[in-house]
């Protein structure tokens, strides 16, 4: 598996799947998508059945067009899509990516779906990609998704002011964190033992 052949990865580990968004997963978003909180701090949002196909559709076609490839965020124990994620910003001369426009059902909040796919995530970007630098950034008034990168051990390092437009016109500082090759093996140890400790993950 090589970037080349992103668009068609699925990861795993004992929690989730992640694979790649598909047309006929609409009526299991649908499910999910409706709740105004999930969207707070994103720049774009579900709103209407609308806003979910154009989120379907621009998934889908960033991931063939590969810039970015967004994954389904899929429990393992109930089978439903509980959200999704993406690999953007690749760099692949660099061995640099981003992980982010990650989200997850509130029936999903606080189960540990959320930390088993950055764990995925994390996985295959170190071990299989072999990146160097894995990157996030998030809305500096986004506490919980602060907080949350922070206990993945995600180095902090700065704010970019004045970022972007938010809906309603807002502009927006996010807070960009970090985590380099060589500090993955011990993060994981450390950061993720109930998910991998015995489960061969």
């Amino acid at each position: 598996m090589s970037w080349n052949d992103l668009a068609d990865a699925v990861l795993t580990n004992s929690r989730v799947e992640l694979r790649r968004i598909r047309v006929t997963d609409r009526a299991a978003f649908e499910d999910v998508v409706y709740d105004e909180e999930i969207w707070r701090y994103f720049v774009t949002r579900i709103e209407t059945p609308a806003d979910l196909d154009t989120f379907l559709e621009t998934a889908i076609r960033d991931t063939l067009t590969g810039t970015r490839i967004v994954f389904a965020i899929v429990d393992r124990d109930s089978g439903r899509i509980m959200g999704s994620s993406a690999y953007g910003n690749l760099a692949p001369a660099d061995r640099r990516l981003e992980i982010g426009w990650s989200w997850v059902a509130t029936a999903a909040r606080r189960t540990g779906v959320n930390r088993a796919a950055k764990l995925a995530l994390l996985d295959h970007a170190f071990d299989v990609l072999e990146c160097e630098r894995v990157e996030f950034k998030t809305d500096v008034l986004n506490t919980a998704a602060r907080t949350g990168l922070a206990a993945l051990g995600a180095h902090e390092e700065g704010v970019l002011r004045s970022f972007n437009y938010m809906p309603g016109g807002r502009r927006r500082d996010v807070v960009y964190y970090s985590i380099l090759r060589d500090e993955w093996p011990a993060l994981r140890k450390e950061r993720f033992a109930a998910l991998t400790e015995g489960t061969g993950a």
